[in-house]
């Protein structure tokens, strides 16, 4: 990660200093599961779909890839989604073009089964996919931590391995609460803006309650500024008003999109950050783009790292 940073509630600029950055890796569980096969699942979209083989396995995106790779049938996946970043999908051939599927791509690799999202698109795409018979389930799109169980128990079914589910989800979800436990108790709830930003197409957006990372906020002791300044939806331009209004203690960001403005440097000259308690004290909190918001297997991992940067003094 790319800043050690000082405790919320303290008046001292925090140095610019290099943090160490996690593996970006996954980890499968222990031992082959067997898929017991056919499997009929529910889809996010109202249908049925029956999946009579899992040996030849495409998600959609980096979330996806992530449990399916945990649930240990990484072996089966054939390609990869931009989003996909950790290390052992790395070879796999990529089926999107920016963040659009190409349903070509995917038809070209003879899938025997492809998970999406409802964000998942273009919907001409998934119609091209069922339509040359592969079965294509979509899943609700994950926003908050308890989406974490559903999703994984969701996926193990449809490729036929639900006592691996079972399994993910428990260790999953007790790394959770670990993570959550360890949170250093603070004399305030810092309140921390999620920031969406991509310097190269002058992006710069700020989350709302339906960002996706309210819960993660939430879980380390922090209040979601943007839902305390009265947004609504997932984003809005970021704004001087809009911001100082939001007054945040600390900004959360993705680790390419701090990159792509110049690092802390240049986000400190977005329009309202340096007059922020957060740009003041240079509070960023950064985070890899494809585990910030995954809501999978690595989200302990991922509450672990935005703690650590809140509280430093209290990190190990």
């Amino acid at each position: 990660m790319l800043l050690a940073l000082t405790a919320c509630g303290s008046t001292k600029a925090a140095p610019t200093a290099a943090a160490s950055r996690a593996p970006d890796t996954v980890e499968p569980l222990v031992g082959d599961p067997a898929p017991r096969l056919p499997a009929t699942t529910a889809s996010a979209d109202g249908r049925e779909v029956t999946v009579t083989s899992v040996e030849r396995i495409i998600p959609l995106n980096g979330s996806l890839s992530e449990l399916v790779f945990s649930l240990g049938l990484g072996p089966k996946v054939v390609a990869r989604d931009v989003s996909t970043t950790f290390r052992q999908a790395a070879a796999l051939p990529v089926i999107t073009q920016a963040h659009d599927v190409s349903a070509e791509g995917v038809l070209s690799l003879h899938p025997t089964v492809v998970l999406a999202d409802r964000s998942t698109g273009p919907a001409e795409a998934i119609a091209q996919i069922r339509a040359a018979g592969v079965p294509l389930l979509v899943l609700d799109d994950a926003k908050r931590l308890a989406d974490v169980g559903p999703r994984i128990d969701t996926v193990a079914a449809a490729l036929g391995v639900p006592d691996a589910g079972r399994q993910l989800r428990e260790r999953t979800e007790q790394r959770i609460d670990q993570a959550e436990a360890a949170v250093p108790a603070a004399g305030r709830h810092p309140r921390v803006a999620f920031l969406y930003l991509r310097g190269s197409a002058s992006v710069y957006l700020l989350g709302g309650p339906a960002s996706g990372a309210g819960s993660l906020i939430e879980a380390v002791g922090g209040e979601d500024a943007g839902t305390a300044a009265g947004l609504t939806g997932d984003f809005t331009p970021l704004t001087s008003e809009a911001l100082v209004k939001a007054a945040p203690d600390a900004i959360l960001v993705m680790s390419k999109g701090l990159d792509s403005v110049g690092g802390v440097d240049g986000l400190l000259k977005l329009p309202g950050v340096a007059q922020t308690p957060a740009g003041l004290d240079r509070r960023i909190v950064s985070v890899e783009d494809g585990r910030l918001l995954s809501y999978g297997p690595r989200t302990p991992q991922v509450l672990r790292e935005i703690a650590a940067q809140l509280y430093p003094a209290d990190a190990t």
